[in-house]
C-alpha cells in the first residue's frame, strides 16, 4: 500500500547520528533526505542496499558504524514513502539489517517492529508480476526473510498475529503459476517456521491457510491451494491440534462464530483428509458423533463427506479407523431416504477403489436392493452395474444376485434398469470375452435369466427382451456368419426354459408379422361395414402388443390412417413383412418409414416412437436365406468336427442336437428361408444320423418348409421319400409321426404314399412282439386321423380284431410287480397299450361321427379302463406302474374326443366324472401330467367349460406344489376366456361355452357326484365339498365383473328348483346336489356383500346335468344346519388320519410337511382370521413336523418302520422345525387360500403298505372306508360302519390321492380317504403305523 506523506525537516529524519551529529553513509554514498530528488534516492538506496548486501554477522565495526543508518532508513519517510521502488529497496534493506543485527534486533520499540514488518509484508506483494523488472529485488526479499526467519522476532510483539495474518494472506494472493519452485520454497519456509515455532496458531491464522482448500477459492487460485496444502503436510505435527480445536468448536460445541468457515467445514474436512488424513486424527471421532444426529439434513451432509473419504481411491481410512466405518454403514438403513440413497451411491465408488470392503457392503446392499423407495432400488442395480462394468472382479456372485433378483422388481424403472444392467455386462464379458473365460462363466447365468423375463404379463418386459436379444445377446449389426454364429451358440447354451422362452419370443413376433400383413390386406379389399369393424378388430390387437395399449390404439389407428393415405408407406411396411425381406432390406425399410413419419418441428415424438417399436418387433433383423444358410453351414461343421464347439463351451452332440432344434423353429416363422439345395441337402444328411432327436427335428423341417420341393427340387424329393417312408415304418414313435404329416404336407399324391405305409404295417401286426409295435401304431393312427376317407373302412377292422381284442382285452403284461406306482423309464408293455389308446381316439378323430357305434364303444372301453384302474382284463397281472400309465392314457383320450363336438355330445356325465377324477389320481405323476393336458387343451379353448370345474378336485391334491399350479391354471383360463369375450363381440352369443362364472353348474354337479361324498350331512365330508368349491370360488371372485357374484348366486338358488339330470327320481340323488348348492350359497354369502344384488340376467343351466325346472316346485328348504353352516366357516379343525404314504414328498428341502391333529388335541394351534370370512371366526395354522428319512428305497411293497402317532401339546411353532420322527404332530387343519391341507406323509407317494403289527389293543381300529370308486374287495376289510352309504357298492371312479387307509392287513394303498381317529385319540396309547419316509 502507498501512503503519501508531506516532507518533513531534515532532521526530524535523523534517528541516532554519530557523535559528530551525522548519519555514516558507504562510501560514495550522499546524504539520503527529502531534499533530493526521487531519481537520486534510489541511486543511493541501491549503492546503500548493495553495501547491506555485503556485510555479513561478524562486521562489528561495519554494524555499530551503520546503526544509525539502519535507524534512519525505518523512519516513516521511507516506510511511507510513495514510490514502490524506494520502499523496495528500503525492505531489502531492512531485511538485510535483520540478517546482520541477527539475533538482536537494531529497533526496540515494539511499535516500530510492527511498522517495519507491516511495511515488508506489503512489499511482497511485488512477487506477483514476474514479468517486472524488479522481481529479482523482490525474490530477493523474499529469500532473504526466509532464510533468516525474521519474521520470528514477531513472535515477542503481542500483536504480532496481525502481522502474521497479513504475511499469509499476502504470499497466499501473490502466488501463481508463473513462479518457480524455488518461490513456492522460500514462501513455505516463511510461512512454516511462524507456525512450528510460535506459540500456536490463532483460529484467524489458521483461517487464511484453510481458506485456500475452499472450492470456491481453489478453483480461481490452484497454486494458493498447493501452497496451502504442502504448508500443511509440513506443519502437520504441530497445526493438527489447531485443527481438532477448530472442528470441535463447530462439530461439537455448534459455536459456528468461532470463523467464517464454519459453514465449510465438510469442505475443509475433504480436503484436509486428501492432504493428509493425520490432520484430522481428532476430528473422526467427532464425525461419528455427528452420523447420529437427530437431524436429517445433518446426518446427509456427515454421510456425503464420509463418502468420499471412505471411497477416495488411497484411503485407508476403514481399516484405521473401524468404529467410524461400521457407524457409516448403519446408515445404509437411515430413516432418511436422501440419507440411504446417498449411502448407495457411496457403494459404487468404494466397490471400484476399495473392492476388499465388498464384503462389508453386501450385506447393506441386499437390504437396500429391497428398500420401500424406487429410487434406492435403483440406484443399488447402477452401483452394482457400474463397479461391475469397471471390473466383474470387483463385484461378488451375491451382488449380481441383486441385480438379478430386481428384474423382476414391481416397478418398470427398476426393472428396465437391472435387465439393461445385467444385457450390458454379458455383452461385454461374453460376446466380447472382455476378461477371459473365467469371466464369462462367472455371468453366463444372464442370457437365461433375461430370456426368462420374456414370461412376464407385461408387454414393457417383453418388448425389453426382444430389444436385449436384437442389441446385446445376437446383437443386429453384426455380419450375417458372425451373428449366427452368435445364435448358434448361444442357442445351444441356454437351458430348457430359455430355449422355450425364445422360441415364445419369435412366435410372438411372427403372429405380429402376420397381423400386420392381414391388415395391409384388408387395406387391398374395398371399404364396407364388414371391412372396418374387421380393421379395428386388427388394430385392437396390434395395439396389445406394444407398449401402453391404451395410448397405443390412438397412436395404431393413427398410423393406419397414414398407410390409408400414402400407397408408398404401404408398399414399404409389405415388403418389410414380406417372407423374402433381407435383413439389409429390413433395416432400410425401417429407416424410410421412420424418416417419413418424423417431424422435424417435434424432437419428441411418441407417435414415432410408438411405430419404431412396432417395426423393431416385425422386423426380420435377424433371419433371412443367408442366414438360414449360415446356420446350416455351421452345423455341417460340428457334424464334421471342424466347428469351434468345444472353444465355445459346447460339446458336438449338443450343438448339432441344438442346432437342429433351432432351424426346426425358425421352420415355423422363416419356412420361405430354407428354400435352397444347400440346405435341403444338409438336412437329408441329418435324417441318415443315428441321433433320434435330429433325424425328428429334420424331418419337422422338411414338413414346414417344404411345400415346394416337389417342383422346384425334384432331386430332393426322390430321396427324401424312401427316408420317410423308412423313418414311419422303423423309426422311433416320434420320427413315425412326423414322417406321416410330412408326406401329408408336402406331396400331391399322398394318398399313394401313405397307402405304401398303412399297408403292409396294418398286415404285419403281431401282439406277441410289442416291442415292433409302437412305431406302427402310431404311424396309423395319424394316417387313419390325416386320410380318413381313404383309411377310416380299412382301419375298423384293424380296431377291432387286433387293437380291441389281441391287444387291450388280452393282458400279456410282464411287467416287474415292484409296488412303484411310476416308473421313470417307460416300458414295452404299458406304451404299446398306451398308444393303441391314442390310436382308436385318432381314428375317431378322423371319421369325426358320432353316428357310429365305434365312438360309444370306445368310450366304454375308456370308462371300463378308468373303473379297474387301469388292469382291463383284471387278471392282477399287470403292475401297478404300468396301471398308472393305462389310466392317464384313457383320461387323457376321453379329454382327446371330448374336444371334438360331434364326441363331446355323446360322453355321458357318469365318464365326464370318471375322467375328472383321474386329477384325484393316487399316483403324483398322473395327476401331474393330466391337469397339464386339461390346462393346454382348456387355455387352447379347445375343451368344453365344463371340464374346468375339473380343477376343483385339485383342492384335495395333498401336495401343495399341485394345488398351486392348479390355481395358476383357473387363473390363466378365466383371464382368457374374459379377454376372449371383450375382444370378440360375436362371442355374447356363446356365453354358455364360454363365460368362466358358468362352470359353477358343473363343479356343483360334479362335487355331488364326488365318490368321497356319501353323506349329506356329515360335517367333514362337506367340509371337502367346501374346500373344492373355495378352490374355484376364490378365484372366479377375485373381481365382480359385470355383477357376476350375484349371477353365480342366483345359479345356485336355481339348481336347487331343477332335478338331477343323471338321476331325477333318486331322491339321496338329488340331496346331495342341493346340499353342495347351500354349501355354495353359503360361501358365496359370506364372501361377497355384493351377492345380494339383482343378477344382470337369468343364468341358462346345462340340460345334460339339469333338469328343466317344474312349474310348481319351490325348494326353500335348507340342507345344511345352522351349526354346519359355522363349523364350515369358521374352519373349525376336523379329524384326520394316521400319516398316509405319497409317492412324492409333499415339502421340498428345508420346508415343513402339513399335519393334522385330531378334533380334541387344540394345544398347538395358532389361530388366525379365516380367509374365507374374516368376520365370522378364526382359523388354525397347522403345526409342522419334519419325520426322519430312511435308507429304503421308493414305492416298496415292504414295511420300513412303526411310526408312533402321539399328539404332542404345545409345540413352539418356530422352534419346531425338526422333531423326533417316532413323534407326528396332529395340528389342525387351515385353509392356505381356500386350499384343504390333506395328511401325508413327509417320503414317497403312492407305497403299498403291509403291517406285520396290529393296531395297540389299548385302542380300537378305526373304521375304514372303501377305496375311492371301488367295491370293498370282501366285507371283512375293515370295520362295517351302520352308514347304509358306505356299505353301497361304488362301481365308478377310482383311488383317490389322499391319507392312508386302515385295513386288517395293514394300511391301503394310499389314495383312500382318512379313517376317523376321535376314538383314537381318546386313548392314552398310540396307534402304531408303518409308512414308508424315503423321498
Amino acid at each position: 500500500m502507498d501512503f503519501t506523506a508531506q516532507p518533513k525537516p531534515a532532521t526530524a529524519l535523523c534517528g541516532v547520528v554519530s557523535a559528530d551529529g551525522k548519519i555514516a553513509y558507504p562510501p560514495g554514498v550522499k546524504e539520503i533526505t527529502d531534499k533530493i530528488t526521487t531519481d537520486e534516492m534510489i541511486k543511493r538506496l541501491k549503492m546503500v542496499v548493495k553495501t547491506f548486501m555485503d556485510m555479513d554477522q561478524d562486521s562489528e565495526d561495519e554494524k555499530q558504524q551503520y546503526l544509525p543508518l539502519a535507524l534512519h532508513l525505518a523512519s516513516e519517510f521511507f516506510l511511507r514513502n510513495p514510490n514502490k521502488d524506494v520502499r523496495l529497496l528500503v525492505a531489502c534493506c531492512l531485511a538485510d539489517i535483520f540478517r546482520i543485527y541477527a539475533p538482536e534486533a537494531p529497533y526496540t520499540s515494539h511499535d516500530k517492529l510492527k511498522d517495519i514488518f507491516l511495511f515488508i509484508t506489503r512489499q511482497l506483494k511485488g512477487l506477483e508480476d514476474t514479468k517486472s523488472p524488479q522481481f529479482n529485488r523482490y525474490f530477493y526479499l523474499l529469500e532473504n526473510l526466509a532464510w533468516v526467519k525474521s519474521y520470528n522476532i514477531c513472535f515477542e510483539l503481542e500483536d504480532c498475529n496481525e502481522i502474521f495474518i497479513q504475511l499469509f494472506r499476502t504470499l497466499f494472493s501473490v502466488i501463481n503459476n508463473s513462479h518457480n519452485k524455488k518461490v513456492q520454497m522460500h514462501m513455505l519456509d516463511l510461512m512454516s517456521s511462524i507456525i512450528m515455532e510460535g506459540d500456536g496458531v490463532t483460529q484467524e491464522l489458521l483461517d487464511s491457510i484453510l481458506i485456500n482448500l475452499i472450492p470456491a477459492h481453489k478453483n480461481l487460485n490452484k497454486q494458493s491451494f498447493d501452497l496451502a496444502k504442502v504448508l500443511l503436510k509440513r506443519t502437520v505435527q504441530t497445526i493438527e491440534a489447531c485443527i481438532a480445536n477448530f472442528f470441535n468448536q463447530v462439530l461439537v460445541l455448534g459455536r459456528s462464530s468461532v470463523s467464517d468457515l464454519s459453514e465449510h467445514v465438510f469442505d475443509l474436512i475433504q480436503e484436509l483428509f486428501a492432504i493428509d488424513p493425520h490432520l484430522l486424527l481428532s476430528v473422526m471421532p467427532q464425525l461419528e458423533f455427528k452420523l447420529k444426529s437427530n437431524d436429517g439434513e445433518e446426518r446427509l451432509a456427515v454421510v456425503r463427506l464420509l463418502a468420499k473419504l471412505f471411497g477416495s481411491k488411497d484411503s485407508d481410512l476403514a481399516t484405521q479407523n473401524r468404529p467410524l466405518w461400521q457407524c457409516f454403514l448403519g446408515r445404509f438403513n437411515d430413516i432418511h431416504v436422501p440419507v440411504r440413497l446417498e449411502s448407495v451411491k457411496f457403494a459404487s465408488h468404494c466397490l471400484m477403489n476399495h473392492p476388499d470392503l465388498a464384503k462389508d457392503l453386501t450385506e447393506y446392499l441386499k437390504v437396500r436392493s429391497h428398500d420401500p423407495e424406487e429410487a434406492i432400488r435403483h440406484d443399488v442395480i447402477v452401483t452394482i452395474i457400474t463397479a461391475a462394468k469397471r471390473d466383474l472382479a470387483l463385484v461378488n456372485d451375491q451382488l449380481l444376485g441383486f441385480v438379478r433378483e430386481r428384474t423382476l422388481d414391481k416397478r418398470w424403472r427398476v426393472r428396465k434398469e437391472a435387465m439393461m444392467g445385467l444385457a450390458q455386462l454379458y455383452k461385454k464379458y461374453c460376446l466380447h470375452g472382455e476378461a477371459g473365460k473365467e469371466a464369462a462363466e462367472k455371468v453366463s447365468w444372464i442370457k437365461d435369466k433375461l430370456l426368462h423375463i420374456y414370461y412376464q404379463n407385461s408387454i414393457d418386459d417383453k418388448l425389453l427382451v426382444e430389444k436385449i436379444f436384437a442389441q446385446y445377446l445376437v446383437p443386429h449389426n453384426l455380419e450375417t456368419e458372425e451373428r449366427m454364429k452368435c445364435l448358434y451358440y448361444l442357442y445351444a447354451s441356454l437351458d430348457p426354459n430359455a430355449v422355450k422362452a425364445l422360441n415364445e419370443m419369435w412366435k410372438c413376433q411372427n403372429m405380429l408379422r402376420s397381423h400386420v400383413r392381414e391388415l395391409l390386406d384388408l387395406h387391398k379389399q374395398p371399404t364396407s361395414e364388414a371391412n372396418c369393424s374387421a380393421m379395428f378388430g386388427k388394430l385392437m390387437t396390434i395395439a396389445k402388443n406394444l407398449p401402453d395399449p391404451g395410448k397405443a390404439q390412438d397412436f395404431v389407428k393413427k398410423f393406419n390412417q397414414v398407410l390409408g393415405d400414402d400407397e408408398k408407406l404401404r408398399s414399404q411396411l409389405e415388403l418389410l413383412i414380406s417372407p423374402t425381406c433381407s435383413c439389409k432390406q429390413a433395416d432400410i425399410c425401417v429407416r424410410e418409414i421412420a424418416r417419413k413419419l418424423a417431424n422435424p418441428k417435434q424432437p419428441t415424438n411418441p407417435f414415432l416412437e410408438m411405430v419404431k417399436f412396432l417395426l423393431e418387433r416385425i422386423a426380420p433383423v435377424h433371419i433371412d436365406s443367408e442366414a438360414i444358410s449360415a446356420l446350416v453351414k455351421l452345423m455341417n461343421k460340428s457334424i464334421e468336427g471342424t466347428a469351434d464347439d468345444e472353444e465355445e463351451g459346447v460339446s458336438p452332440d449338443t450343438a448339432i442336437r441344438s442346432g437342429l432344434e433351432l432351424l426346426k423353429v425358425l421352420s415355423f416363422t422363416h419356412p420361405t428361408s430354407f428354400h435352397s439345395a444347400e440346405t435341403y441337402e444338409s438336412l437329408l444328411q441329418c435324417l441318415r444320423m443315428e441321433d433320434d432327436k435330429v433325424a425328428e427335428a429334420a424331418i419337422q423341417i422338411f414338413r414346414n418348409t417344404g411345400h415346394k420341393i416337389e417342383t422346384d427340387l425334384p432331386q430332393i424329393r426322390s430321396t427324401l421319400i424312401p427316408i420317410l417312408h423308412q423313418k414311419a415304418k422303423r423309426g422311433t414313435p416320434h420320427q413315425a409321426k412326423q414322417a406321416v404329416h410330412c408326406i401329408h404336407a408336402i406331396f400331391t399324391n399322398k394318398e399313394v404314399q401313405l397307402a405304401q405305409i398303412f399297408e403292409p404295417l396294418s398286415r404285419s401286426l403281431n401282439a406277441d412282439v410289442p416291442e415292433q409295435l409302437i412305431t406302427p401304431l402310431v404311424s396309423l393312427g395319424h394316417i387313419s386321423m390325416l386320410a380318413p376317407d381313404q383309411f377310416a373302412s380299412p382301419m375298423k377292422s384293424v380296431v377291432a380284431n387286433f387293437i380291441v381284442k389281441d391287444l387291450l382285452m388280452n393282458d400279456r403284461s410282464t411287467g416287474e410287480k415292484n409296488g412303484k406306482l411310476w416308473s421313470p423309464d417307460e416300458e414295452v408293455s404299458p406304451e404299446v397299450l398306451a398308444k393303441a389308446i391314442k390310436l382308436l381316439v385318432r381314428w375317431l378323430l378322423g371319421m369325426k361321427n358320432n353316428q357310429s357305434k365305434s365312438a360309444n364303444s370306445t368310450l366304454r372301453l375308456l370308462s371300463a379302463m378308468l373303473v379297474s384302474e387301469g388292469d382291463l382284463t383284471e387278471q392282477k397281472r399287470i403292475s401297478k406302474s404300468d396301471m398308472s400309465r393305462l389310466r392317464l392314457a384313457a383320461g387323457s383320450a376321453i379329454m382327446k374326443l371330448a374336444q371334438e363336438p360331434c364326441y363331446h355330445e355323446i360322453i355321458t356325465p357318469e365318464q365326464f366324472q370318471l375322467c375328472a377324477l383321474v386329477i384325484n389320481d393316487e399316483c403324483y405323476q398322473v395327476r401331474q401330467i393330466f391337469a397339464q393336458k386339461l390346462h393346454k387343451a382348456l387355455v387352447k379353448l379347445l375343451l368344453p367349460l365344463e371340464y374346468m370345474a375339473i380343477f376343483a378336485l385339485c383342492a384335495k391334491d395333498p401336495v401343495k406344489e399341485r394345488r398351486a399350479h392348479a390355481r395358476q391354471c383357473l387363473l390363466k383360463n378365466i383371464s382368457i376366456r374374459r379377454e376372449y369375450i371383450k375382444q370378440n363381440p360375436m362371442a355374447t352369443e356363446k356365453l354358455l361355452s364360454l363365460l368362466p362364472e358358468y362352470v359353477v353348474p358343473y363343479m356343483i354337479h360334479l362335487l355331488a357326484h364326488d365318490p368321497d361324498f356319501t353323506r349329506s350331512q356329515d360335517v367333514d365330508q362337506l367340509r371337502d365339498i367346501k374346500e373344492c368349491l373355495w378352490f374355484m370360488l376364490e378365484v372366479l371372485m377375485t373381481k365382480n365383473e359385470n355383477n357376476s357374484h350375484a349371477f353365480m348366486k342366483k345359479m345356485a338358488e336355481n339348481i336347487k328348483l331343477t332335478r338331477d339330470a343323471q338321476s331325477p327320481d333318486e331322491s339321496k340323488t338329488n340331496e346331495k346336489l342341493y346340499t353342495v348348492c347351500d354349501v355354495a350359497l353359503c360361501v358365496i354369502n359370506s364372501k361377497s356383500a355384493l351377492c345380494n344384488a339383482d343378477s344382470p340376467k337369468d343364468p341358462v343351466l346345462p340340460m345334460k346335468f339339469f333338469t328343466q325346472p317344474e312349474k310348481d316346485f319351490c325348494n326353500d328348504k335348507s340342507y345344511i344346519s345352522e351349526e354346519t353352516r359355522v363349523l364350515l366357516l369358521t374352519g373349525k379343525p376336523k379329524p384326520a388320519g394316521v400319516l398316509g404314504a405319497v409317492n412324492k414328498p409333499l415339502s421340498a428341502t428345508g420346508r415343513k410337511p402339513y399335519v393334522r391333529s385330531t378334533g380334541t388335541e387344540t394345544g398347538s394351534n395358532i389361530n388366525v382370521n379365516s380367509e374365507l370370512n374374516p368376520s365370522t371366526g378364526n382359523r388354525s395354522r397347522e403345526q409342522s413336523s419334519e419325520a426322519a428319512e430312511t435308507g429304503v428305497s421308493e414305492n416298496e411293497e415292504n414295511p420300513v418302520r412303526i411310526i408312533s402317532v402321539t399328539p404332542v401339546k404345545n409345540i413352539d411353532p418356530v422352534k419346531n422345525k425338526e422333531i423326533n420322527s417316532d413323534q407326528a404332530t396332529q395340528g389342525n387343519i387351515s385353509s392356505d387360500r381356500g386350499k384343504k391341507r390333506t395328511v401325508t406323509a413327509a417320503g414317497a407317494e403312492n407305497i403299498q403298505q403291509k403291517t406285520d403289527e396290529k393296531v395297540d389293543e389299548s385302542g380300537p381300529p378305526a373304521p375304514s372306508k372303501p377305496r375311492r370308486g371301488r367295491r370293498p374287495k370282501s366285507e371283512s376289510q375293515g370295520n362295517a360302519t351302520k352308514n347304509d352309504d358306505l356299505n353301497k357298492p361304488i362301481n365308478k371312479g377310482r383311488k383317490r390321492a389322499a391319507v392312508g387307509q386302515e385295513s386288517p392287513g395293514g394300511l391301503e394303498a394310499g389314495n383312500a380317504k382318512a379313517p376317523k381317529l376321535q376314538d383314537l385319540a381318546k386313548k392314552a396309547a398310540p396307534a402304531e403305523r408303518q409308512i414308508d419316509l424315503q423321498r
